[in-house]
C-alpha cells in the first residue's frame, strides 16, 4: 500500500472551526457542518470548535441552540474549550470565523498556514477555483490577496435575528466548503 501526502488530505477530514468565546459562531459551523455532511453522506467528516477566548466549560449559547434546533442540527453535549497549539494541529483544516481569528490559530500553530482560512476565504476559494482536494484549496492560499472575503460578525449580545442571519451566513459558507470535502472523499477523486 501506497501512501502520499496528499492522500492524508483526502482522507481525513477532521475541521476545526474557531471563533472567540467558542458559544456561538463556531459551534454553529461545527454542528451545521456535522448535520450537512451527515446528510450529504460525506464519509468520515468530523467537526470540532474552540474559541480563542473560549468561554470554557459553558454550553452552546442559547439563541445559538435555538438557530441549530431550528435548522435540524443538534446543540446537545457541547462544552466550550480554550483553542490549544495540540488541538490546531491535531485539525485537517482549520476555519475560523474572521481573518483575526485566522492570525490567532497561526499565532499558535504557525505550520498550519496551509491548513487555516477564514471560512470566507475556503468558501470564496473553492467555489471560485473548483478545488478538487482538501490539498488543492491548500496551494490557492496565494489568491487570497486578491479578494475581501466575507467575515462572519459576533452576534453575541445581539437578538434572534442576528442569531438567524449568522446562521444563514455560516450555512452559505459552508456549502463549497462541504461540497469540497465531499468530492474529496469520493475514491475517484484519490
Amino acid at each position: 500500500m501506497t501512501f502520499a501526502l496528499g492522500l492524508f488530505w483526502e482522507v481525513i477530514l477532521r475541521v476545526l472551526f474557531v471563533c472567540t468565546g467558542n458559544i456561538c459562531r463556531s459551534p454553529i459551523a461545527e454542528r451545521l457542518s456535522v448535520a450537512a455532511a451527515t446528510q450529504m453522506e460525506i464519509p468520515d467528516f468530523t467537526a470540532s470548535s474552540a474559541g480563542i477566548h473560549a468561554v470554557i466549560g459553558h454550553p452552546v449559547h442559547r439563541l445559538a441552540a435555538d438557530v441549530l434546533t431550528r435548522r435540524g442540527a443538534d446543540p446537545t453535549d457541547f462544552t466550550a474549550r480554550q483553542l490549544t497549539p495540540r488541538i490546531a494541529s491535531d485539525a485537517d483544516l482549520v476555519l475560523t470565523m474572521t481573518t483575526e481569528h485566522r492570525a490567532a490559530v497561526l499565532e499558535w500553530a504557525p505550520r498550519q498556514f496551509r491548513k487555516t482560512f477564514a471560512l470566507g476565504e475556503a468558501a470564496l476559494l473553492a467555489s471560485t477555483y473548483s478545488p478538487h482536494t482538501v490539498a488543492d484549496l491548500a496551494a490557492l492560499h496565494s489568491h487570497l490577496a486578491d479578494y475581501q472575503p466575507v467575515e462572519v460578525a459576533d452576534p453575541i449580545g445581539l437578538d434572534l435575528d442576528t442569531y438567524e442571519a449568522v446562521a444563514e451566513q455560516i450555512a452559505a459558507l459552508l456549502l463549497p466548503v462541504l461540497t469540497l470535502c465531499r468530492y474529496a472523499s469520493t475514491p475517484s477523486a484519490k
